[in-house]
């Protein structure tokens, strides 16, 4: 199930680029007060780091992904989520846009 809306949300007009432009997002906040971001990764491959355990939704597109102390790549297509551990790393890997919903724990 792909999330088309969300409701009820503040979000920050500015946007978060990240390297060199190759990923844009914006923060949004629901009323109870989690966090959540939106936004696209253009085709690159690139190493994000995580504070807080994250869920990525794929809303568009697609990608590949692994996980910190994997060695394996692993696909993920609109619909599709995988989850990050908290304090650690991912490397995502985009041959067209990927439009997702960062769900922060």
């Amino acid at each position: 199930m792909i999330t088309e809306k969300i409701d009820n949300v503040s979000v920050s007009t500015q946007a978060s680029v990240y390297f060199d432009g190759k990923c844009v997002s914006h923060g949004i906040t629901l009323a109870d007060g989690t966090k959540k971001s939106v936004g696209v990764i253009l085709p690159a491959t690139l190493t994000f780091n995580t504070g807080a355990p994250e869920i990525m939704e794929c809303v568009a597109g697609s990608c590949e992904y692994k996980l910190a102390g994997t060695d394996h790549w692993v696909t993920s297509s609109a619909g599709e989520q995988f989850s990050v551990p908290g304090n650690s790393s991912f490397e995502i890997r985009v041959a067209q846009p990927y439009h997702y919903i960062c769900h922060f724990a």
